[in-house]
């Protein structure tokens, strides 16, 4: 919106030219979340605090949660609000994958907010069904996976990339492309939402992956470094960087609150909205696999309910004291802020070495 108005003023005002630079769009972005989180914050927090929407705390769980039983929930609300605020200001709103972001963002989003609402004010435990809940993500998923392939302009948008390899590109057709786009948008989502259990511990991996993304945005919507680096040339992903550096402001934003001693929790609302921006960011500009990589902590959080699961129905054994495995090692022993920080650190290394494969190949 402001791109416009930037563009305006330039007939008049040379010095407005420097707003077509992303790199200074993305960083004004990334202040723009941030600051409209640090805003929005104290008041919906008082709001959600006034109309008792708070956290409800697992019997079964670690002990020392439950001192955190009506904590305000549904937080993640203003990362949403701070998000479509920063990229509908700073990006260009002619670029369609702005408005697939958006979209699907949103989406998601809107029915992690139902299912919060579900549990936390109407008083259903269970939430929406799991059957509906995953037939709404799959829609949204679809959609946006399709809406991608429907407007995609060239090979190079719908093909498989492997890491490392400078040439190794699998042409992937209409089935192929929406099949493995919505395998990473709807698993990215709910991965995210098995991570979001301590205070900050889903937040701030998020924020270090879309930064990351951000940079493969960048670079995938440059031909020149494209070209250097040995990956696709997708015109117009560039703007992607706007987009994940609001959510980066945003994200920090929402850790203000959000840091142990929580003041806030997101709830699926904030958790499968940012996961389906990941997965969504992931796929334009085609680094699916090196997602896969950077959100080592998700994959983590994930196979570990799925291994639980599938043991305890196979042998009628746990393999975890606890799924998803934060927890677990919350019961032999760790404090919540070491099994946080280290969780971080963990994440930190992957990111990088996603970053890597810019290079090594």
């Amino acid at each position: 919106m402001l791109l416009y108005l930037a563009e305006y003023l330039m007939r008049t005002h040379s010095a407005f030219r420097v707003f077509q630079y992303l790199t200074l769009r993305a960083i004004l972005a990334a202040i723009t979340g941030l600051a409209i989180a640090l805003f929005v914050g104290p008041r919906m927090i008082a709001a959600l605090s006034r109309y008792q929407i708070g956290q409800r705390v697992r019997s079964d769980g670690p002990k020392s949660h439950l001192p955190k039983a009506g904590t305000p929930t549904m937080g993640g609300g203003l990362i949403l609000v701070a998000i479509a605020l920063g990229t509908l200001l700073w990006s260009d709103l002619v670029n369609r994958f702005v408005w697939v972001l958006l979209a699907t963002t949103l989406a998601f989003g809107a029915i992690g907010f139902y299912d919060d609402y579900l549990k936390l004010v109407v008083g259903n435990s269970r939430g929406l069904a799991a059957r509906y809940k995953y037939l709404a993500q799959s829609v949204a998923g679809i959609g946006a996976a399709y809406a991608l392939y429907h407007f995609h302009r060239s090979p190079d948008e719908t093909s498989l990339y492997v890491p490392f390899f400078k040439t190794v590109a699998v042409p992937m057709g209409a089935v192929g492309f929406v099949a493995l786009s919505y395998f990473v948008i709807v698993g990215s989502s709910n991965a995210v939402n098995l991570t979001d259990g301590l205070d900050g511990l889903a937040i701030m991996p998020a924020v270090m992956v879309a930064a990351a993304l951000g940079v493969f945005a960048y670079a995938t919507g440059n031909f020149k470094f494209a070209d250097y680096l040995h990956i696709p040339y997708i015109p117009g992903a560039g703007e992607v960087l706007v987009f994940s550096a609001t959510l980066v402001g945003a994200g920090l934003g929402f850790l203000w609150f959000n840091a142990y001693p929580a003041q806030v929790f997101m709830g699926d609302v904030g958790a499968l909205a940012i996961g389906a921006s990941l997965g969504t960011a992931a796929v334009i500009v085609r680094q699916e696999i090196v997602l896969f990589v950077m959100g080592g902590v998700f994959v983590l959080e994930t196979v570990s309910v799925m291994l639980q699961v599938a043991s305890f129905k196979l042998t009628g054994k746990r393999l975890f004291r606890m799924a998803p495995i934060h927890h677990h090692f919350e019961l032999k022993g760790w404090a919540e802020p070491k099994v946080i920080v280290r969780f971080w650190i963990i994440s930190f290394v992957l990111v990088l070495a996603g970053l890597a494969t810019l290079k090594i190949r």
